[in-house]
């Protein structure tokens, strides 16, 4: 049977949330399973060394309808794309009526999806939920990211037992979930002073100036920045890390599917639906709100306490 999985979320991080669901499907149906995903979501990078993922196929829609699936001419063309590979079975993690009509006309007989129109609500519950019932078995949250296991060691061998390594997550989706730079530089100077570690700045070139930053303060011994780097190169390394720290961002939810133990600082996006779904994830909040209460639009990046930042992640150390 070949089985496709489509997941038109755009991140890094809504990538990682819906692994455990792919990996359900590809299990229950005892075959590696094709997916059909956005580029931005660094599938080809992530899943790399995945054997439950057969094939990646990218579904190109943009914001301002230049992609050649956006409109009519890209609806037909989706729709041949996918007749040619001959699916027998589709699982659609979208309630779009335009993803359903064009799997129809692909011919794929067999078509779960979510209920049509369906409003937004929480994509972790939403994709469980939907999983469970389609398979008839119960779905662990936790996602699990398969690397090349040469890859980590050869990493591991290039780490120091003299230090601490941690992944810093500077980036982030908008300027309001992300805590100030100086924030972050203040707090790796604290537990440097303590624990003396090497810091691993996971952001790309669109925050080259958050880089800059870090690297001509004090700590610039101390920090190995991933801005050169592919996505994939930079996966043994997070393996190794004792710890991330950072913002909700991708590489939240990477280290947290690699294994490695995340304090998130949520300030403006829902703790519930990002922060929650797996153990690995530790959550600090801005002061006056809980998790519940912390969602869009909480707008808290200036309500998050340094002392509690600085006292859990030298907990999280140990």
């Amino acid at each position: 049977m070949k089985v496709l999985v489509i997941q038109p979320k755009i991140g890094m991080g809504d990538m990682v949330i819906y692994l455990p669901y792919i990996h359900a499907i590809s299990k229950k149906y005892q075959t590696p399973v094709s997916i059909l995903v956005k580029e931005n979501s660094r599938a080809n990078q992530l899943l790399a060394e995945d054997k439950l993922i057969e094939e990646i196929l990218i579904l190109d829609r943009t914001k301002n309808n230049t992609g050649t699936h956006d409109g009519l001419s890209g609806f037909f063309k989706l729709s041949k794309d996918l007749k040619l590979k001959k699916f027998d079975k589709v699982f659609i993690f979208s309630s779009s009526l335009r993803l359903l009509l064009i799997t129809k006309m692909a011919g794929i007989k067999n078509i779960s999806q979510y209920p049509l129109f369906r409003k937004k609500d929480n994509i972790v519950t939403s994709a469980k939920i939907f999983t469970e019932n389609e398979l008839g078995m119960i779905v662990s949250t936790q996602p699990k990211l398969i690397i090349n296991g040469d890859k980590v060691k050869e990493a591991k061998q290039k780490f120091s037992k003299e230090f601490k390594h941690i992944c810093l997550g500077i980036s982030a989706s908008g300027p309001t979930k992300r805590w100030d730079i100086k924030n972050f530089i203040n707090l790796c100077i604290n537990i440097n002073a303590r624990t003396p570690s090497k810091f691993y700045l996971a952001a790309g070139n669109n925050d080259k100036d958050l880089i800059d930053q870090f690297l001509n303060s004090k700590l610039s011994n101390n920090c190995i920045s991933f801005k050169d780097l592919k996505i994939i190169e930079t996966l043994p390394i997070i393996k190794n890390c004792n710890l991330y720290i950072g913002n909700d961002t991708g590489w939240l939810h990477i280290s947290s599917a690699l294994g490695v133990k995340s304090l998130a600082l949520f300030m403006d996006s829902p703790v519930q639906a990002y922060g929650k779904y797996s153990k690995n994830i530790e959550v600090i909040v801005p002061e006056g709100e809980t998790e519940e209460t912390t969602s869009h639009d909480t707008l808290g990046a200036d309500k998050i306490s340094f002392e509690k930042v600085l006292n859990k992640s030298i907990e999280l150390l140990g």
